[in-house]
């Protein structure tokens, strides 16, 4: 590979790290923000970035046939720095500003820069491939650079209705802002009619559907976080949290779940913002066994994990373990790895 493909090759890795974090930013003010034209912004986007991002590595992998192996490394680094960029910032994201207006306008004001950004790096690509004589990456850059020109324009004509908006909240006391439109109110009340259908064929079958939008990965953690940053003490799975100091707060965070750790993660930032509470949480949060694990009790664990493999059940165990512990999970899990 030439220097100046090299080059190439280097921008388009940096342009497909930052497009991959975007998408899990993009999710997360999806997840928090009222229907509307932002929001239907905001998806139109969310889809056009998984293109630009595909499209981007289609193009490197065409590039990097036989490529210097020490140069891919450096692109995996660049996409896993992105991602934990993107994860550091969501949280932030769905706790910021004083009320869920102001929270959609910064997070409005942040997707102006970051496209102002994007056109920046397609700009640069596009003029440094037609200098190398790349055609056909100047042109990719030039036709993904279009898409990114558009959607600013986008949230320029979004930013006086936001702006209105937070006026209306905060100076006039008149919100607009209502947690059941947003996004993850969206897949939560999706699920919620699936469930009432069920429920009119069978109880049962009811209860294992109310589960249903928790079983997709991602879903229960952002449902957590969005609820968490508009609850009150009595919504947390915490009694009396208020009242509690950090060390009795830190003492029952085990036994909560997933979505209630996300709750009390955008709960304590929002008012506390205790050090020692936000640390536990951080590291007791993280992927469950499988998606919708959090919500199967005792019995039904135990009959899944009849039929789980040796993987499967050490990472159970280990979930359990630092979790809630429960005598009757942990039991079946070492037997079924001791017979084995």
């Amino acid at each position: 590979m030439s220097r100046s493909e090299q080059k190439v090759v280097q921008y388009l890795n940096e342009a497909h790290a930052s497009e991959v974090a975007l998408v899990r930013v993009l999710q997360s003010q999806i997840a928090m923000t009222p229907r509307g034209s932002f929001r239907s912004a905001l998806e139109t986007h969310l889809g056009e970035t998984r293109r630009h991002a595909a499209r981007v590595e289609t193009r490197l992998g065409e590039l990097s046939e036989g490529g210097n192996p020490l140069q891919f490394l450096g692109s995996v680094a660049q996409t896993v720095a992105g991602q934990a960029l993107a994860l550091a910032k969501t949280p932030l994201d769905l706790v910021r500003g004083s009320g869920g207006e102001e929270k959609v306008l910064k997070n409005a004001k942040d997707a102006c820069a970051t496209e102002a950004l994007e056109i920046a790096t397609y700009t640069a690509i596009e003029r440094l491939a037609r200098s190398v004589g790349d055609e056909q990456t100047a042109k990719l850059a030039a036709s993904i650079r279009a898409d990114e020109e558009k959607m600013l324009e986008r949230i320029m004509r979004e930013l006086p209705k936001l702006t209105a908006a937070v006026v209306g909240a905060d100076v006039e006391d008149d919100p607009s802002y209502d947690i059941t439109k947003t996004g993850a109110a969206d897949a939560a009340r999706a699920t919620g009619k699936a469930a009432a259908k069920t429920a009119r064929e069978t109880g049962a079958k009811a209860k294992r559907s109310t589960r249903q939008a928790r079983k997709v990965p991602g879903v229960a953690q952002a449902e957590g976080q969005v609820k968490g940053a508009v609850a009150s003490q009595s919504d947390l799975a915490i009694a009396r949290y208020d009242k509690l100091t950090a060390e009795e707060i830190v003492a029952r965070l085990s036994e909560l779940s997933q979505i209630e750790l996300a709750k009390v993660d955008s709960y304590e930032r929002k008012h506390e913002n205790r050090t020692t509470v936000l640390e536990r949480v951080s590291s007791l949060r993280g992927d469950e066994p499988w998606p919708g694990y959090d919500e199967l009790t005792v019995s039904e664990l135990q009959t899944a994990l009849g039929k789980a493999d040796d993987d499967r059940l050490k990472t159970v165990r280990s979930y359990e373990r630092a979790h809630k512990a429960r005598a009757g999970v942990l039991k079946v899990t070492e037997r079924e790895l001791t017979n084995a």
